[in-house]
């Protein structure tokens, strides 16, 4: 017996010596730990690019254009009078050719709104780099410009050269370009779609092999402006010197259809944003739970009646649907004067200035022919009729009549 007790002591004697040493350091530890380090995130934003000179002003050289037309221009500096350009303008090279990865970056034109486009930058051959008061860069989506002038701020013409060339017209939208003189290859598609994906996001592309033509549309009109100014007397993979003009428009019912399809999108799409997200997926049919309430809401009790959309939207005082008659309410609507055939029995004005006599004798005279509420109605409707004036008296009494 003592063995055992002895032994229970025993065990108790080092808990309660780890009990003490545990209580001796939580007493004793009065440490402050160290701070943390905070993590600071340096969020590095690259500086925007000055544009660059495209090129040197000493190298450009202002020499008078060939005669194109039969009156020159001297504030325009430019032959006028003539639709066509000449064989040899048309046979040169361009003096220069812009390069978007390396040429584009800001100007003076980014600080004020609305600027348009360098017309030398998209040719190669600005001199001005970031002092220039144009944008040098490529159009994007959000750069929208008046119709009647193209993204250099040129004015538009009613219609168009004889030679499809120039700057275009403001009569319809055209995001086609037309390049001739293409150099023949079996891999001519390629080369076509690599030079011209440069300017803008291409929507379609038709190349004719056989003759060395080309038709590019563009998702924008202000990058098919760009890239017709950018390849005008350029060359592709081949020495050739391109030609480079508007595209007529496409007389092919199913090219027709697309693009008025395309401007049905557009108008779509812009109500879209306009209207909340409910309304037009209660239109469009693609929130299932918006159909069943719509069923229910336009059944007005009906059973298996659905009324159609310009009853069930329509908006206004005399609208079916409850919803559309709020805030259409008038404010001030005078009530019936005649109400289920009786007349109002409270007194007029008129009626509390008679005499009593002559009211008792109004309460008493009988029906006769109308009714007691056709003869109140009558009495509230009384207009006084002026009297017709009397004769005056004196010596010319009936003066220019026949009787003495």
């Amino acid at each position: 017996m003592t063995d055992v007790i002895d032994q229970a002591t025993a065990a108790q004697v080092p808990v309660e010596q780890e009990e003490e040493q545990n209580m001796a350091l939580t007493t004793t530890n009065t440490e402050v730990a160290a701070p943390t380090e905070k993590k600071v995130k340096k969020i590095i934003r690259k500086k925007k690019r000055p544009a660059r000179v495209q090129m040197d002003p000493d190298e450009l050289t202002s020499e008078p254009p060939p005669q194109t037309g039969t009156i020159f221009n001297i504030w325009y500096n430019k032959w006028a009078g003539g639709d066509r350009e000449d064989k040899y303008l048309s046979q040169t090279k361009a003096k220069g050719r812009c390069n978007i990865a390396k040429d584009s970056g800001y100007t003076k034109a980014d600080a004020v709104n609305g600027s348009y486009f360098c017309l030398h930058f998209a040719r190669g051959i600005c001199t001005k780099g970031q002092d220039c008061s144009y944008l040098h860069r490529l159009p994007g989506p959000f750069d929208m410009f008046n119709p009647n002038v193209d993204c250099f701020g040129r004015d538009k013409h009613s219609d168009y050269r004889d030679d499809m060339g120039g700057v275009g017209s403001f009569m319809r939208q055209n995001r086609t370009v037309y390049v001739g003189r293409i150099h023949v290859t079996d891999d001519i598609e390629e080369i076509v779609a690599r030079h011209f994906a440069e300017w803008g996001p291409i929507e379609r592309t038709r190349v004719l092999n056989s003759r060395g033509v080309a038709f590019i549309t563009y998702t924008n009109e202000a990058n098919a402006q760009f890239a017709k100014e950018a390849m005008a007397h350029q060359s592709l993979d081949s020495d050739e010197v391109l030609n480079v003009r508007w595209a007529t428009a496409d007389p092919n019912p199913m090219a027709q259809a697309r693009e008025a399809r395309r401007i049905e999108e557009q108008a779509a799409d812009a109500i879209r944003r306009a209207l909340p997200a409910e309304f037009v997926a209660e239109i469009e049919g693609k929130d299932p739970e918006a159909r069943k309430r719509r069923k229910i809401e336009s059944s007005y009790g009906l059973e298996g009646y659905e009324a159609p959309d310009e009853v069930h939207f329509a908006r206004g005082a005399n609208a079916v649907n409850p919803m559309g008659r709020e805030g259409f309410a008038m404010e001030y609507q005078e009530p019936p004067m005649l109400e289920n055939g009786q007349a109002d029995d409270t007194p007029t004005a008129e009626e509390t200035e008679q005499p009593p006599q002559e009211q008792q004798q109004q309460q008493q005279q009988p029906g006769g022919i109308f009714s007691s509420s056709t003869l109140a109605a009558l009495n509230k409707a009384k207009v006084a009729v002026a009297a017709k004036p009397q004769a005056a008296a004196g010596p010319l009494v009936a003066y220019d009549s026949d009787s003495d």
